[in-house]
């Protein structure tokens, strides 16, 4: 949090968009840096996410707070947000990748440490990991497995889970540990790290195609974003951590602005110690330059801005 605040360093006139509300502690923060001619954009594709945004806003009782929109969407579509509210260039923007507590306490299939409906999407509706599980080819579940969960045994999970779903759908976590557990070796089992977590990554990535909706993300950000403004993204794993990576030294390249600090802020002692969930964060920050971007670079700035 503290990180954050001091990177962005939020101006009280500023417009300040939080792509990811999740608990909405970050947005907490970020509308007590506002006055009264600023702005703040709050998206999430979790309703229950904007809720406790709106109930954030609603706490803040100063006279002088800034004008608040609460969005329920994805912020793949973050361009098309900003034109329906009319907001042209933003000053200040924030991407938290990482899903919240809350996300993790309801009964969507997130967490293997209780037998929950296999769902895993964020919002209502949409193709959920049961829909993967069960409707996928072998081939196509290890190819998932593998590219977004960086799973040594791909493979032999995804074989598991094609004998298993033949004696019965998968419909619930258990059974999807099972599955899991099936297919790898006993000394898989005994290792600190338990052996669902790559596969309950993968398909929590595959179900909202989060890969996705990232680049798109980044690419709108790098649109709207005014001279002089700063976004935050905080990853936390490698497969988004290495998107963010090469998209904000792409930009740099491009001329499009600065990566700074260079290496990404992680966690401190003091805050590991408080908030073991936040071991694999990284924050990376950038700054767009108030030059525009050299004439020679065009095409690395077209091909990355063309997600957008």
């Amino acid at each position: 949090m503290q990180e954050v605040l001091a990177a962005l360093s939020v101006a009280p006139g500023d417009t300040v968009v939080d792509a990811t509300l999740g608990g909405a502690g970050h947005f907490a923060e970020l509308l007590a840096a506002l006055g009264e001619d600023g702005t703040i954009i709050g998206i999430d594709a979790d309703p229950a996410a904007v809720a406790r945004a709106r109930a954030a806003y609603a706490r803040d009782r100063r006279p002088e707070r800034p004008v608040a929109h609460l969005v329920n969407d994805n912020f793949r579509n973050l361009t098309r947000i900003l034109e329906r509210l009319g907001i042209g260039q933003v000053n200040k923007m924030l991407f938290d990748l990482g899903w919240s507590g809350y996300q993790i306490a309801t009964p969507r299939g997130f967490s293997f440490q209780n037998d929950e409906p296999l769902l895993m999407t964020y919002g209502e509706g949409g193709e959920t990991a049961a829909d993967i599980v069960n409707m996928s080819s072998e081939a196509d579940l290890a190819d998932i497995i593998f590219t977004y969960g960086e799973e040594h045994f791909a493979r032999a999970i995804a074989r598991a889970i094609v004998a298993a779903r033949a004696k019965e759908r998968i419909l619930t976590t258990d059974a999807l540990v099972r599955a899991v557990l099936a297919g790898t070796p006993r000394s898989y089992h005994e290792r600190k790290i338990h052996p669902a977590t790559k596969t309950f990554q993968a398909l929590r990535i595959a179900a909202n195609d989060e890969i996705g909706a990232l680049r798109e993300g980044l690419a709108a950000a790098f649109s709207a974003l005014a001279p002089g403004g700063k976004l935050a993204v905080i990853s936390f794993h490698s497969i988004e951590d290495r998107i963010v990576k090469n998209t904000l030294r792409d930009a740099a390249e491009a001329g499009w602005g600065t990566v700074h600090p260079k290496k990404p802020v992680t966690p401190s002692r003091a805050e590991l110690l408080a908030n073991r969930r936040a071991r694999s964060a990284k924050l990376r920050v950038f700054e767009r330059g108030t030059a525009s971007p050299r004439p020679e670079s065009a095409s690395t700035l077209t091909s990355l801005l063309s997600y957008a």
